[in-house]
């Protein structure tokens, strides 16, 4: 049924193109275009590329985004070759730094995962489409009105014909320049660049010489990831401050001469192609929410392109926000659920600016840094400082406020467990593959969980026994479908159906 809007006198509006309209079909958009999906809705992707570009600017999975998609049975799926896991040492850097061991930071599967971008943003298009989701290409958002019951989606094809979308909420999918952000008036802050980077593929003529991985030299920094067949990746880090043209395009001359003076010799190139540049400006979303327009990805947050942390950061906004986004779609949500995007989420990626931030002083190639760096990479071979600073980049360390004071394990991430139910052999990460909230008991906790029946149109319910090689951190657990635990009771013995009663009617809102 048509809605009425407050500007049109009283008479009908058409009725809203989707009910979600994702701006952006980068794999932030897509993999948010298959949560919403996934609960049946049919989200519009709108994405001003005519078709995928095939470049790759971020390939590196960390494991808190492996495990999250791992939930969703897509671990497999974005990896073009198999991943190797149960390694003893798996080397990570900070600030150029080798000297990170992330063997530890995850019990499951491989800890890191080398997906390039455009690999992972096709496998969850595939997917959301499959599942009815709507991709239109071709179309550049020009910008986005919140009219209270709406928002109007402005749009402009390769031909400059204009038109408009409608729909009851809008995500910015769209990047560090998101149309999405800057109509909607949210502001963009933090702090400027001092750095200018610039990055490329290119055919190194004489491969063998070039200066190949990470090299920090008095003027600089170049980085190369080697293929000696074929095209390499090659990367140069500026330090005199940043280029007084921003969006200035690249020429084939510029990064010649950069990665030379740098290098301190001749690297001979030739044939370049996607050529771009960059800096270290770090700048967030002060909100990321503002009405019915929501942000995610480098929409929200941009920084310095160290250990990946980027794109983690966007697939991991995508998977908070899938689910909250569909329960206010459905009707379901109960008051301030959405909110909780924002109350969530702005603190990870705050965390993250700040340690990227740290990573490029340490990289300075100044004399006075050789010494910070020295005794830095020292402390990393500390366990605690290994521990600390490998739980900040994976994101494992994340333990969300969920308002359960005295609950030792509500806020942290389930684990995955290999499981036996009346329907047979599982494990908890397949329990989550539909995107619904989970709650798993043991037989004996059984009386435990009977307060959850009203919500059995929106929870599933699955009485368990873990296999001999597993063990539930608790009888019983209720799990948010991003695989937070929400929950847990701590014993068969002390009943705390309140406080799940509680925990139920705060995130699932009232039975139907």
């Amino acid at each position: 049924m048509a809605r009425q809007s407050p500007h049109a006198g009283g008479e009908a509006e058409e009725p809203v193109t989707a009910e979600v309209v994702i701006v952006g079909g980068g794999p932030v958009g897509m993999l948010l275009a298959h949560e919403l999906a996934l609960h049946g809705l049919r989200p519009l992707v709108v994405e001003k590329l005519p078709a995928p570009s095939g470049v790759s600017k971020a390939g590196t999975l960390h494991a808190r985004t492996v495990e999250s998609l791992h939930r969703r049975g897509l671990r497999e799926a974005v990896q073009p070759r198999p991943a190797r896991g149960g390694q003893s040492s798996v080397p990570f850097h900070f600030a150029g730094m080798f000297d990170l061991d992330l063997a530890e930071v995850s019990a499951e599967g491989p800890v890191i995962v080398g997906s390039p971008q455009a690999y992972a943003e096709h496998i969850f298009a595939e997917r959301a489409a499959r599942l009815g989701a709507r991709i239109l290409r071709g179309q550049e958002c020009t910008g986005v009105h919140d009219e209270g019951d709406r928002v109007r989606v402005g749009l402009q094809g390769a031909d400059g014909t204009r038109h408009e979308v409608t729909a009851h909420w809008v995500v910015g999918c769209d990047g560090v320049r998101s149309a999405v952000r800057r109509t909607a008036g949210i502001p963009f802050t933090g702090t400027p660049a001092t750095v200018s980077a610039l990055m490329g593929e290119v055919r190194l003529l004489d491969p063998w010489s070039a200066p190949a991985g990470w090299q920090r030299t008095p003027r600089g920094w170049t980085l190369v990831w080697l293929n000696p067949g074929g095209y390499s990746r090659v990367c140069t880090y500026d330090f005199r401050g940043p280029v007084p043209d921003r969006q200035a395009p690249v020429t084939f001359e510029e990064l010649q001469q950069e990665m030379d003076r740098i290098a301190g010799r001749p690297v001979p190139m030739t044939d370049p192609h996607d050529l771009t540049r960059f800096s270290d400006a770090a700048l967030q979303a002060e909100q990321y929410r503002s009405g019915r327009v929501l942000l995610a990805g480098d929409a929200a947050h941009a920084h310095f392109p160290m250990g990946g942390q980027g794109l983690n950061t966007g697939l991991q906004d995508a998977m908070n926000l899938g689910w909250k986004l569909a329960a206010e779609v459905r009707g379901w949500a109960p008051p301030g659920l959405l909110d909780t995007y924002h109350a969530e989420r702005h603190p990870v990626a705050a965390r993250v600016l700040y340690n990227v931030r740290a990573q490029v002083a340490l990289m300075h190639p100044g004399v006075l840094t050789d010494s910070l760096r020295d005794l830095f990479r020292d402390l990393m071979h500390l366990p605690q400082v290994n521990d600390f600073l490998t739980g900040m980049l994976s994101a494992t360390d994340i333990r969300y406020d969920v308002s359960a004071p005295g609950d030792a394990l509500a806020g942290t991430f389930a684990p995955d467990l290999r499981l036996k139910t009346g329907q047979g052999a599982t494990t908890l990460a397949a329990l989550l593959h539909d995107g619904r909230p989970l709650l798993i008991h043991t037989p004996q906790a059984a009386g435990q969980v009977t307060p959850a029946a009203p919500w059995s149109d929106r929870l599933s319910v699955v009485e368990a026994v873990p296999e001999p090689s597993s063990a539930l951190p608790a009888p019983a657990l209720l799990v948010r479908p991003d695989g937070y635990i929400l929950w847990s009771a701590p014993d068969h013995r002390t009943t705390r159906a309140p406080q799940l009663t509680e925990a139920l009617t705060r995130w699932l809102g009232t039975p139907a």
